[in-house]
């Protein structure tokens, strides 16, 4: 079988048909209603295991899961400004070192043509050890593929695999994967939280159930302090805000 870096005509076939179907699957998974699935037993302030209602896949946490703070952030790999905050949220967490988590969760935009299929890509290349490497890579690749035909993303997805797993990964499992009934339900399931938390757009970010609207004047009250901000959309301005809730979350109140 002829190769082309690190992955077979197969695999690419594979890919195309695969990517090419979830534009047909794309309204069920965005939609996130998921009335067989009871959300009322869920607590969308932790984190969540796996089970199989997610389709066996966890929260994808960055950051230590035993960080004292915890925000959740929902997301689209094909929104532009999710894709200019990533690699703020990664340098915050860095920074914290240790006291700040952020949990992701997808909230596709139906507007948004190759966002289900950059979902369904990232969650199998979580399924082989590989989530927060390729979606970081995603989103750093926004502009490659975001208006990319079935047969372009598809080429595209595969050869971002192979490089972030260093060639390591299964190409042919990748986009199996991709389709698979797992990574639906994980989406849907995101999805449905999505829609109860009442996520407006992306990317929306929440600490202790509270919005913090980024992008629009707002405030969240934190252990009785009230932290507020005006309708600013700086990188520097987000990442003070970050710190500042984190700061203020980690007071001990008498």
């Amino acid at each position: 079988m002829k190769k082309y870096k690190g992955f077979s005509i197969l695999g690419v076939a594979i890919g195309v048909v695969v990517v090419a179907l979830l534009g047909l699957a794309t309204f069920a998974v965005i939609d996130g209603n998921n009335k067989a699935v009871d959300f009322n037993k869920y607590d969308f302030n932790s984190i969540i295991e796996a089970n199989a209602d997610n389709g066996n896949i966890a929260d994808h946490v960055k950051g230590s899961p035993d960080a004292p703070v915890i925000i959740f952030e929902y997301a689209d790999y094909q929104c532009p400004g999710c894709a200019s905050i990533n690699p703020r949220v990664n340098k915050i967490i860095e920074q914290l070192d240790g006291k700040l988590a952020i949990v992701y969760r997808s909230f596709l935009l139906a507007y948004h043509q190759n966002g289900t299929a950059a979902a369904s890509a990232v969650e199998a290349a979580g399924l082989q050890g590989y989530w927060k490497e390729y979606a970081n890579k995603m989103f750093e690749t926004q502009e490659e593929w975001e208006y990319a035909s079935a047969s372009e993303r598809a080429d595209l997805f595969n050869k971002y695999f192979v490089e972030v797993t260093n060639g390591k990964g299964d190409v042919n499992k990748f986009n199996q994967d991709i389709a698979s009934e797992a990574v639906k339900k994980k989406i849907g399931f995101d999805m449905g939280i999505g829609k109860r938390v009442n996520v407006e757009g992306t990317p929306a970010f929440y600490i202790d159930g509270q919005l913090i609207k980024w992008g629009s004047e707002g405030s969240v009250e934190i252990n009785g302090e009230v932290i507020s901000w005006d309708s600013a959309r700086t990188g520097d301005e987000f990442s003070k805000l970050i710190k500042n809730i984190v700061e203020a979350k980690l007071k001990i109140t008498e």
